[in-house]
């Protein structure tokens, strides 16, 4: 027998004996009477009683986990996200991104101080209450009310002491009672099954099981397992990462119970990588998380990023965005546009953030955003690519202007722009992220692929017409070039990821890249790029009913991510821009396509009142008409200019008005009334 023969997969329940358990001697009852029955199991659990201390054990167990609860509450992460913030302001060598996180470090003791006082407060409450009862209960009960409430105490601690330990009972299989095919974590043969695992996955070869070496050995890590291997010398971890399917196969768990990336931690080295493993075999499953975005009166884009979700481990992820641009692609219906509804409603909730939509097709998904962005297209038909060029170089001549200011600044003020970028208080005074959507990237490319047009470069008086196609890729590319330093950011979203929908030149100025389920590797390395493929990133490893689990790769060291994105609803988006027009209302940022839709909403608003006012003018008079005098006297304001503002309002007097017989100068209930109805 073989060396990896000999070892079983990865497991701490002990093997099952061989060979059958030896009879049972005495007399056996086959069908024994009830009353037999009955007492045996009385006299069963009367020693269980007893054999157990009365579960007074289980008692004090049960309320030393209440009050470790009660700690975990009252602390609740504060002191974490502290110590991260700390770690975090130390690392920062940004003077913008040090006072953003130095301002973050102190919101989180003001929030850390508020909790405690609440926590304590609602527990000194509660506790009152049920002391008082227990109080009243015991002076005016006497004994059985004492005795009662003693009982019920004492029950209460022992339904917590075993509330743990009934979950993880296992069964007659070994699998913990509850969860079905459930596999618990690894024990002290964990190490030689993994190697032996690695080698069923061809990462290693049999030869190389010694020079391989599992640091610091398999410890429990959140709801799952962790190691981290140091492999043979002279190969890669970048090598054994893409081999993610093979060893999730040789450990008989699924794709997404795994995450195997190179380790890019200080002390690793190129030869390392980390190994997480999920107990269950569906981590993301839950029911819709909602962001945090829906309530938020405002948000902070810079400062605080965009919240995307959850990974296995039901840790919170966030993207930073600022200074990059994104891409994300995938097979239609798994929830890219949810992603994108993600970023745009916190850039929504920013009265800084200024936004630019460019989608292929027309429809209610981005709709909302027509009260807050300042440009807003959508369509791929020839005369819409062609607005899209003169959006993009237009919106790419006034970014580069702020390049011209930040050098003006640098050598009058240096101390405004310490980096030469952007800083969030001179965003705050008018240079804010631009944020430009691009949905439906497919649906323009093939719009623009049959649209012919001069090249940008040719001044000629008879130029060469060619697809706009290429210029389309062009000039998105370089708006993520050329911007970037100052706030520009681009977010393109594709549903048909192949080299022609997603153009390569495009892709490599994505710094930030994002993959729902595609259908092979050759899609998942046009959305993401080979290298973070290679690196064990698999999104054509997702299955079918992977819905809103997407891979994310920032390029950052530590690689890709897979999460579980939070939800925004279309109706929920809508209350968001609503709730972002007013804030650019309020901060005076409300500029181009969405200032104008508010004028002429409030144009239309001050013709609602004025013919309102008109039609209850006649309604006054008791007529169906009125001389146009009269309904100036009504209004306060002279016939002429009276006149007029009809006239704007859409008002068409009508050629002939009859009151008692007599022709009138005036107007008459159905013309009012049809020009209130255009509106």
């Amino acid at each position: 027998m073989s060396t990896a023969a000999a070892r079983p997969n990865l497991t701490v329940v002990p093997p099952m004996p061989t060979t059958a358990p030896a009879p049972l001697e005495g007399v056996v009852v086959e069908k024994a009477p009830v009353a037999l029955r009955s007492a045996s199991a009385l006299a069963r659990a009367v020693a269980h009683v007893r054999q157990h201390h009365g579960y007074a054990p289980l008692a004090s167990r049960g309320y030393r986990r209440i009050a470790a609860r009660w700690v975990d509450g009252y602390h609740d992460d504060y002191p974490h996200m502290i110590a991260t913030a700390r770690k975090a302001l130390g690392a920062s060598g940004d003077v913008a991104e040090h006072a953003a996180l130095e301002q973050r470090k102190g919101e989180l003791r003001q929030a850390y101080k508020r909790h405690r006082l609440i926590y304590s407060t609602k527990t000194g409450m509660w506790a009152t209450t049920a002391l008082t009862a227990a109080s009243v209960g015991t002076l005016s009960g006497g004994f059985w009310v004492t005795l009662a409430t003693g009982l019920g105490a004492y029950l209460y601690g022992i339904r917590h002491g075993v509330a743990e330990d009934q979950a993880t009972t296992p069964s007659a299989d070994g699998t913990p009672a509850g969860q079905v095919g459930a596999v618990p974590s690894p024990g002290v043969r964990g190490v030689d099954d993994l190697v032996t695992a690695l080698v069923k996955a061809g990462i290693i070869s049999e030869a190389q099981r010694a020079e391989t070496r599992i640091l610091g050995g398999i410890r429990p890590d959140g709801p799952g397992w962790a190691a981290t291997i140091e492999l043979p010398e002279g190969m890669k971890a970048v090598e054994a990462t893409s081999k993610v399917g093979e060893l999730a196969s040789a450990l008989r768990k699924k794709g997404l119970q795994l995450e195997f990336k190179p380790d890019s931690s200080e002390a690793a080295h190129e030869g390392m990588a980390r190994l997480w493993v999920a107990d269950s075999p569906t981590p993301y499953a839950g029911p819709k998380v909602y962001s945090e975005l829906v309530d938020a009166p405002r948000w902070h884009f810079w400062r605080d990023g965009i919240p995307l979700g959850m990974d296995a481990r039901q840790a919170r992820q966030v993207l930073r965005l600022i200074w990059s641009s994104m891409l994300i692609g995938g097979l239609q219906d798994y929830g890219k546009s949810y992603l994108a509804r993600l970023i745009a409603a916190a850039a929504a909730l920013d009265p800084t953030v200024r936004i630019i939509v460019i989608t292929g097709k027309k429809g209610p998904d981005w709709a909302p955003l027509k009260a807050i962005a300042h440009r807003y297209i959508a369509g791929s038909d020839p005369g819409t690519i062609r607005e899209i060029f003169a959006t993009m170089t237009s919106t790419i001549e006034e970014m580069q202007a702020r390049g011209d200011e930040l050098d003006r600044l640098f050598e009058k003020e240096p101390h405004k722009v310490p980096e030469g970028k952007i800083t969030p208080e001179l965003a705050a005074a008018g240079m804010g992220p631009v944020l430009l959507i691009v949905e439906e990237l497919q649906e323009l490319l093939d719009g623009a692929a049959v649209t012919k047009m001069a090249m940008p470069d040719d001044e000629s008086d008879n130029p060469r017409l060619v697809s706009a196609k290429g210029p389309l890729v062009d000039i998105f590319a370089r708006f993520n070039r050329l911007t970037r330093y100052v706030l520009g950011m681009g977010l393109y979203v594709t549903q048909r990821p192949d080299a022609g929908s997603v153009p390569t030149e495009l892709r490599d100025v994505c710094i930030k890249r994002a993959s729902f389920r595609t259908k092979t590797r050759n899609s998942s390395e046009m959305v993401l790029g080979e290298e973070a493929v290679k690196a064990g990133a698999t999104p054509h490893a997702l299955l079918e009913s992977s819905k809103g689990i997407f891979v994310l790769d920032e390029g950052a060291e530590d690689g890709y991510r897979t999460l579980r994105g939070d939800v925004i609803d279309l109706p929920d988006f809508a209350k968001i821009c609503e709730r972002g027009r007013r804030l650019r209302i309020a901060a005076d940022t409300l500029t181009g396509d969405a200032a104008a839709r508010e004028e002429r909403a409030q144009q239309a608003e001050e013709a609602r009142l004025l013919i309102t006012g008109c039609l209850q003018a006649m309604a006054d008079l008791g007529r169906d008409a009125a001389r146009l005098d009269e309904l100036a006297t009504a209004a306060a304001t002279d016939p002429d200019d009276l006149s007029d503002e009809l006239r704007a309002a859409g008002v068409v007097r009508p050629e002939k008005v009859t009151i008692a017989g007599k022709r009138i100068r005036g107007y008459d209930r159905a013309c009012l009334e049809a020009a209130l109805k255009a509106l």
